[in-house]
C-alpha cells in the first residue's frame, strides 16, 4: 500500500505516467471522507450506546467501523496532497501517521473479517464448540491481537515513510525513503500475511457456512434464524470488501511477480500497472463507506438497534421536558 513513485528496475525511467488524468482524485477523497466519517460514527455510536452489550459479531464489526473511521479522518490530508501535485505541507510526522494509517486500516478490516467468519464457522458449523469459544472476552482479545498485527506487519512504514525533496522537485513529497528492495519484501510480507492467508481462512469459513445455510431445515428455531440473520450480514460485508480490495491486490501481486523477475517487464506493463494501482487503491477506499450502508440495508437487527438508540435519546428528551414543565408549574402554584 505504500507505494514508491516508480518502479526500481530501468525500464521505468522510459515510461510516462503522465497520460494519466489525476485531478478526480481530491473531489473522489473529499466525497468519501465526507460521507464516511458520519456513516462510520453513527456505527460506533448505535453499538456503543444501546442498553444492551454487544454481540460477539457486533464487537468485530464495530472494530471494523473505528478502523474506517480512523482512515477517513486522515484522508483529506491525502486528498490536498493530490491535490497540491504531490506537495506534502503537513510535516513529516503526519506523512507517516497517514501512511500507516491507510495500510493499517487495509490489514486490519481483513483480520476483523477473518474472526468473524471463524465466529460465525463455530456458531453454524461446530455449535457446541462455539458455546464455550463464543464469549465476549475472547472476541475483544481477538480484536486486541488483530490491531497489534496490524501495527506491527507497518513498522517499515513507520522507519521509512517520510518527507524528503527530490532532485526534480524542489517542495517536500511524501514517500518511501529506505531501500527499494525493503519495500519490496514489505510488499511480499503484506500480500501474504494480510491477503493470502486470510483469504484461505475466509474462503474455507465461508464455504463451510453457506454448506450449513443451504442445508438447514426450513422450520428452523428462532435462535438459529438470528444466526442466519447476522451471518447473511457477514457474508455481505465479506463481499463489499474483496469486491473493493481483490483488484488492488492482485495488482500488487503481479508487481511483485514482475520485480521478482516471474514475469518479463515491459514498458507497457509497468504503465497499466501504475494505472490500475492508481484507479483501484482509491477504489478500495470507498469500501470504508459501504460497510455502514450494509450495516442498514442488509442488517435489520442493526436498524433495530439504531431506532431504539434514536428513540431512546428523543423519549429522554421529551421526559426531560416534562419534568422542566410540571418543576416550573409546581414552582409558580407553590408561589400562588
Amino acid at each position: 500500500m505504500d507505494t514508491p513513485t516508480s518502479f526500481p528496475n530501468t525500464t521505468e525511467q522510459f515510461c510516462d505516467h503522465d497520460a494519466l488524468n489525476t485531478s478526480w482524485i481530491p473531489p473522489y477523497i473529499y466525497i468519501i471522507s465526507a460521507l464516511g466519517i458520519p456513516l462510520n460514527l453513527l456505527v460506533l455510536l448505535v453499538f456503543l450506546l444501546h442498553k444492551k452489550k454487544c454481540s460477539v459479531t457486533e464487537i468485530y464489526l464495530c472494530n471494523m467501523a473505528a478502523a474506517d473511521l480512523l482512515l477517513m479522518l486522515f484522508m483529506p490530508f491525502w486528498g490536498v496532497y493530490q491535490a497540491n501535485d504531490h506537495v506534502w505541507t503537513f510535516g513529516g510526522p503526519m506523512c507517516t501517521l497517514a501512511s500507516l494509517l491507510m495500510v493499517m486500516n487495509y490489514n486490519c478490516s481483513i483480520y476483523f473479517l477473518v474472526l468473524v467468519c471463524v465466529d460465525r464457522f463455530l456458531a453454524l458449523v461446530h455449535p457446541l464448540t462455539q458455546c464455550k469459544l463464543h464469549r465476549r472476552k475472547y472476541a475483544m482479545l481477538g480484536c486486541f491481537l488483530a490491531w497489534c498485527l496490524g501495527l506491527l506487519l507497518n513498522i517499515p512504514t513507520l522507519m521509512c515513510k517520510r518527507t524528503a525533496v527530490s532532485d526534480n522537485i524542489e517542495e517536500p513529497t511524501c514517500q518511501w525513503g529506505c531501500f527499494l528492495s525493503f519495500y519490496f519484501t514489505h510488499e511480499l510480507i503484506q500480500t501474504i500475511a494480510a491477503f493470502v492467508l486470510p483469504f484461505l481462512i475466509i474462503l474455507f469459513c465461508t464455504v463451510k457456512i453457506v454448506q450449513a445455510l443451504t442445508g438447514r431445515p426450513p422450520n428452523e428455531g428462532r435462535k438459529l434464524q438470528k444466526e442466519h440473520k447476522a451471518t447473511v450480514l457477514v457474508l455481505s460485508v465479506l463481499l463489499a470488501f474483496f469486491v473493493c480490495w481483490f483488484p488492488f491486490s492482485l495488482v500488487r501481486m503481479i508487481e511483485l511477480a514482475v520485480r521478482y523477475n516471474l514475469i518479463e517487464e515491459t514498458c507497457s506493463l509497468v504503465h497499466h500497472l501504475y494505472i490500475c494501482r492508481v484507479l483501484f487503491i482509491n477504489f478500495g477506499f470507498s469500501n470504508s463507506d459501504l460497510n455502514p450502508i450494509l450495516y442498514v440495508i442488509v442488517g435489520k437487527h442493526f436498524r433495530k438497534k439504531m431506532s431504539e438508540v434514536v428513540g431512546g435519546r428523543e423519549s429522554f428528551k421529551m421526559s426531560s421536558t416534562r419534568f422542566t414543565t410540571s418543576s416550573v408549574k409546581g414552582s409558580w402554584k407553590r408561589r400562588a
